[in-house]
């Protein structure tokens, strides 16, 4: 091959690189699509976009689609949202699909609703087609103290005026299931929650149990209803174990005070024994010194075992034959 055949490639490769390059900077024919859908934006405002770190195609596609549904967007609201972080494609969508079911919708309130992290799309899809949320089965007591276990289903729709800051599912499911709490605490017995329970539906639907959120309730509808434990009887069971326990507590204080009470009299019988026991081992001795010092005669003394002797004597006569013998015996 001669120089100018290399040349003609080398001019052939580097002709496609520019075009290359020229086209993905110059969204050519993305500004061809706008101009035949009817959105009119120049070149230079495509390339404005590349230098602004915006990818064309996710202006122009959406910009397309609300030309032809009517919108009357323009680019700079589109590219302001996307620059803000939102998805166009998706505020556009809900546009479209809001107009078609003629729900008022404006671009700003859209935008926000995207921005705050809700799905715009599926909230109008939720105004068209409203949602059935089922809450866990909920356990109240009525006042005959039997439980009731309790399911509902809520229907609610939408609310687009309240998407931004409106409270989600989970307040819609705590506020239903305090409602049925309510409803079934108030009633005297379980009894009428079974025969009648369209009045949980009727006292919680009456709450407007709906307010600060981003729904609005539609309907309530009771799904299960089922009994559950007699909690009035196990509780007055549990308050007379309680009682029973107490009562056993308060006995055995008076018990070991009464032990504690008997042992102390036998601690002081014991010592007055004793004491007793010491006194009488020290007659004798008295005895003595008296003989010796003659404040005691020897006539007094003998006197004093005579009487001594009658006593023994009365004793034993008044006490029963056995016991007598047995006396005997012993001595």
């Amino acid at each position: 091959m001669d120089f100018a055949g290399v040349g003609y490639v080398v001019a052939a490769i580097v002709a496609v690189i520019v075009i290359a390059v020229f086209l993905s900077f110059f969204p050519i024919m993305l500004w061809i699509s706008a101009l035949a859908s009817g959105v009119r934006i120049g070149i230079i405002t495509l390339v404005a976009m590349r230098l602004r770190r915006v990818t064309p195609s996710r202006i122009v596609n959406p910009m397309i689609k609300a030309t032809k549904a009517g919108l009357g967007l323009s680019i700079n609201q589109l590219e302001s949202h996307y620059l803000a972080g939102g998805n166009v494609d998706r505020v556009v969508n809900a546009l479209i699909a809001a107009q078609r079911a003629n729900i008022e919708l404006e671009f700003a309130r859209a935008a926000a609703i995207d921005l705050a992290g809700r799905d715009v799309l599926l909230a109008v899809q939720m105004s068209v087609n409203p949602k059935v949320i089922e809450t866990p089965t909920v356990a109240a007591v009525a006042k005959d103290g039997i439980e009731v276990k309790v399911k509902a289903r809520v229907t609610v729709r939408a609310n687009i005026e309240r998407l931004v800051g409106g409270a989600g599912e989970e307040t819609i499911i705590a506020r239903v299931g305090e409602g049925i709490v309510t409803t079934v605490g108030s009633s005297g017995s379980h009894k009428d929650v079974l025969e009648n329970p369209d009045l949980i539906s009727r006292t919680v639907l009456g709450k407007g149990l709906d307010a600060g959120t981003a729904f609005e309730i539609l309907s309530i509808d009771i799904a299960d209803v089922d009994v559950g434990k007699n909690i009035g009887a196990n509780l007055q069971t549990e308050q007379a174990e309680a009682d029973k326990r107490i009562a056993q507590a308060k006995a055995e204080e008076r018990r070991a005070m009464a032990v504690a009470q008997e042992q102390e009299m036998r601690a002081r019988v014991v010592e007055m024994r004793a004491r007793v026991v010491e006194s009488e081992s020290q007659v004798p001795l008295a005895m003595a010194d008296a003989l010796k010092s003659g404040k005691l005669g020897v006539m007094d003394y003998m006197n004093l075992k005579n009487v001594e002797a009658d006593t023994q004597m009365r004793s034993s006569i008044a006490k029963p034959e056995g016991q007598a013998n047995d006396t005997k015996n012993g001595g």
